[in-house]
């Protein structure tokens, strides 16, 4: 890749989970009881036809990882587990007395924190206390983020029996030098014993989960880690870039120095490198960050046009109700987004009041949906149109010069009323996107508030 286009392009940008993204939420407009009516009513006309998603966020860890930007609680009382899965559980008997009919669900995301800070026993009456009150879709999936430090057979097995067909598990690196920075401590063998596990249980998609950019990696870590990855054969892989955000984290992220972290063509080095090394071994490109086997699910709603991406990430498959369980998880209607409280005692407050825990959202206008497909459109299939009148909007040919230039440069091909991102321009989508993201251009941050785009 050109140094000159790194330059030029690599900017502070969304990743774009959603539009309008967080901090252009319009909280001032939002309630907690606009949010359930505009649930309410996206779950009417979609739940018999396509199910409904849970996210569940699961906040606990025994310790702090430096590269992390999740919400989670460090802690290594266990005794914590039991009143958190109490008050998931109440959330979603909350929610289903809202809702007018049994609730059928289509996936199930475990995420973190550390999901296996969870005992077995524990994880089971969270299941079975959700499905219990709902339908489980015929073609579903339900899926959970394993550390490979602490997620043991047992976990695998339970969960399996429960449901659950995919997993995924976070490498990072396998650089000693670079596990110490960010302060991830995991030998190969806990990955490779764990990857075996899953495999002989029965699980149908093993992920792994790298990043590159990280402290003091360079590209003889990447080809290792890689090399390493290979020999384990997950189905599919998450490749990360680090967002070194530490005026958002803070401390979280202060392990190490600025000048310890690769930068600019540096960074995009160790990417490059390792989509040429992914693709030698047999993995595809799906979207931006993520590789697939030809065997794997996301590799074919890719070539079928049915990638989604949502807060979770891309998932092989859409529903238009995502509801997030758990302090500070996300929750999408389609028609609006509404955030849980980040605290978890303030999570427990509103629960002991009977309220659904929902502490700031945004109520998507008729232009931002419109605007949401086209971003949608772009991350998920790398191409977009208006050639449907529906989805034309008065600022379209405004935008549509903002992108000469990056036809001009390579990066998209425009013609007959649609865009579509070109080899060349596949780790610059992101700003093509933000090419359409109105809240963006009409107020400019006066602050850094994201990663770096490339």
């Amino acid at each position: 890749m050109a140094i000159s286009l790194i330059q030029k392009y690599n900017v502070p940008g969304p990743r774009y989970t959603s539009y309008p993204t967080v901090p252009y939420w319009e909280e001032d407009n939002f309630t907690s009881e606009k949010w359930k009516q505009t649930l309410l009513k996206s779950f009417q006309e979609s739940n018999k036809t396509e199910g409904i998603s849970l996210y569940i966020h699961l906040p606990f860890c025994e310790s702090l990882c430096t590269f992390c930007g999740c919400h989670k609680r460090i802690t290594k009382r266990h005794e914590v587990e039991e009143p958190y899965i109490t008050a998931v559980l109440k959330e979603w008997d909350l929610y289903c007395q809202l809702f007018n009919e049994t609730p059928i669900i289509k996936e199930i995301h475990l995420g973190g924190g550390t999901p296996t800070f969870f005992s077995t026993e524990n994880l089971t009456r969270l299941i079975n206390g959700i499905l219990v009150k709902a339908k489980v879709a015929l073609e579903h999936e339900f899926s959970f983020e394993g550390h490979p430090n602490n997620t043991t057979r047992e976990h695998l097995q339970t969960l399996y029996d429960l449901g659950f067909r995919r997993v995924s598990f976070g490498v990072q690196d396998y650089s000693e030098t670079v596990q110490k920075a960010i302060h991830r401590i995991q030998p190969f063998q806990n990955v490779a014993k764990v990857t075996y596990w899953a495999r002989e249980i029965g699980y149908t998609s093993i992920s792994h989960d790298l990043v590159f950019g990280l402290p003091f990696q360079g590209v003889e870590n990447i080809v290792d880690t890689i090399e390493k990855t290979k020999s384990l054969s997950p189905d599919r892989l998450a490749f990360y870039s680090y967002a070194h955000v530490p005026w958002i984290k803070g401390n979280g992220q202060r392990g190490f120095n600025d000048e310890d972290v690769p930068k600019d063509d540096e960074k995009r080095k160790l990417y490059e490198i390792g989509k040429i090394l992914l693709a030698k071994k047999g993995y595809h490109e799906i979207g931006m960050d993520h590789f697939a086997k030809k065997n794997d699910n996301m590799y074919t709603a890719f070539q079928e046009g049915k990638l989604h991406r949502n807060f979770m990430g891309y998932t092989a498959s859409k529903t238009q109700v995502m509801v997030g369980l758990g302090a500070s998880s996300i929750s999408d209607s389609w028609y609006s987004f509404a955030q849980n409280e980040k605290s978890i005692e303030e999570y427990y407050t509103r629960l002991d009041n009977n309220e659904i825990p929902v502490c700031k959202g945004h109520i998507l206008s008729q232009e931002d949906l419109i605007i949401r497909k086209h971003i949608l459109n772009l991350m998920c299939q790398f191409t977009t149109s208006w050639d449907n009148e529906h989805l034309f909007f008065t600022e379209l040919p405004e935008i549509v010069e903002r992108l000469q230039e990056m036809a001009h440069d390579g990066l998209l091909i425009l013609q007959n009323n649609a865009i579509t991102v070109t080899e060349k321009g596949k780790p610059f989508v992101r700003n093509i996107c933000m090419a359409f993201d109105l809240r963006l251009k009409r107020k400019a941050p006066k602050t850094q508030l994201f990663s770096m785009t490339v």
